[in-house]
């Protein structure tokens, strides 16, 4: 398998990935299991709930696995850059027109319809996380009852006190281990305190703010891409004032509709921090650590799966992570303030939440809903 063509085939797939996390595995599987059986089934089925392990993008991590798993480390840069690239390139663009001084009218529109169906979105890429979740924390009522609580947890922090979110999703998966632990250890009972506290830049916005702002969502964000939003939205909007609340909703809306993984939204919010280079630091940060788990402790991915700790971790964060998605979309319902965009919000709903119909589609018809009525003079 030469880098030639790892470079082709994964920068093909980061052209058409459109539809996020589920199409992208797809795509993968299609290549590398069913026309070039450069990976066993079963391979390729390890290395999903491998990756569904780690922190950061989970679709992405399997584009880097798969590359490595045929070149090495030079396969898997070669490979991660390819399925990356394309879309961050594409979202840089879009940043340039969305987030410029005076956009087309019709943008502005498209902008304000888009953003408009996001916190729909949020909702919707909750749910779809609750089933595996739900699952994996068991049938006994007390660790439902923590399932709950965890979930509330999350809910809260990203509604009310975003600034402590990544706080309490180690917290929730911290707790989750000591609770094991001490069933299993029973009389010998638990030796040693955990102290906690919220990790957080010390710089009043400026570039080490954008670097913790991008490696917090590369590093330690659990349970699939939207995560992202939660964590990024308190800083980008309130702590540092790099957007509004509504370009955030622009930002999330062209994750969410442009190929390759939605992480590349902090894209968005570096250029709107600090221009393109802004822009190239905050994807550079977000996406190493997926490079460097991936390199690193490849190798190890069957250890890590049938490591006690790593299980509990995920299955205290998991559901802290689902409430936060949820909560997300108080605080960005909020944002709107357009009286057309609550129809627009309720539309999305019905289109994701009844009518089970895709995202991109949803975010796209928003879009064109909000460019039509801006270009025929409604407010936007």
């Amino acid at each position: 398998m030469s880098l030639l063509t790892i470079a082709h085939e994964w920068t093909k797939l980061g052209l058409i990935g459109f539809g996020g996390p589920p199409t992208h595995i797809v795509l993968l599987r299609r290549l590398c299991v069913q026309e070039r059986h450069w990976l066993e089934p079963e391979e390729f089925e390890d290395a999903i709930a491998a990756t569904n392990l780690l922190p950061g993008p989970a679709s992405t991590q399997l584009a880097i696995f798969c590359a490595w798993k045929l070149r090495g480390a030079r396969g898997a840069i070669i490979g991660g850059l390819g399925f990356i690239c394309p879309g961050l390139l594409m979202i840089i663009a879009l940043s340039a027109v969305f987030l410029s001084k005076h956009p087309p009218i019709g943008v502005l529109g498209a902008a304000a319809g888009a953003g408009a169906a996001v916190p729909a979105v949020a909702l919707n890429a909750s749910l779809a996380l609750v089933p595996a979740s739900w699952k994996r924390i068991g049938d006994v009522l007390a660790q439902r009852c923590r399932w709950a609580v965890y979930a509330v947890a999350g809910a809260v922090s990203a509604a009310i006190v975003g600034q402590y979110l990544v706080a309490t999703l180690i917290a929730c998966g911290v707790v989750e281990i000591l609770i094991r632990r001490h069933q299993e250890s029973g009389a010998r009972g638990l030796s040693r305190s955990i102290l906690f506290g919220a990790m957080h830049s010390t710089a009043v916005g400026g570039l080490a703010a954008l670097a913790w702002v991008a490696l917090k969502v590369g590093a330690l964000s659990y349970g699939g891409g939207f995560v992202i939003v939660p964590l990024m939205q308190h800083d980008a909007v309130t702590t540092y004032h790099w957007m509004s609340g509504p370009q955030f909703l622009n930002a999330v809306a062209l994750g969410q509709v442009t190929p390759g993984p939605v992480v590349q939204t902090v894209a968005v919010v570096g250029y709107a921090a600090a221009g393109l280079g802004g822009a190239l630091l905050a994807a550079a940060l977000a996406f190493a650590p997926s490079f460097a788990f991936i390199i690193g402790g490849g190798s190890k991915f069957g250890k890590i799966r049938s490591n006690s700790s790593v299980q509990g971790f995920l299955t205290g964060a998991g559901p802290a992570v689902i409430g936060a998605i949820a909560g997300s979309a108080i605080p960005l319902g909020l944002s709107l303030h357009l009286y057309w965009q609550i129809a627009v919000l309720a539309g999305a709903l019905l289109w994701l939440l009844f009518a089970r119909r895709g995202v991109v589609a949803c975010l796209l018809t928003a879009g064109v809903v909000g460019s039509i009525l801006a270009l025929a003079g409604v407010h936007v």
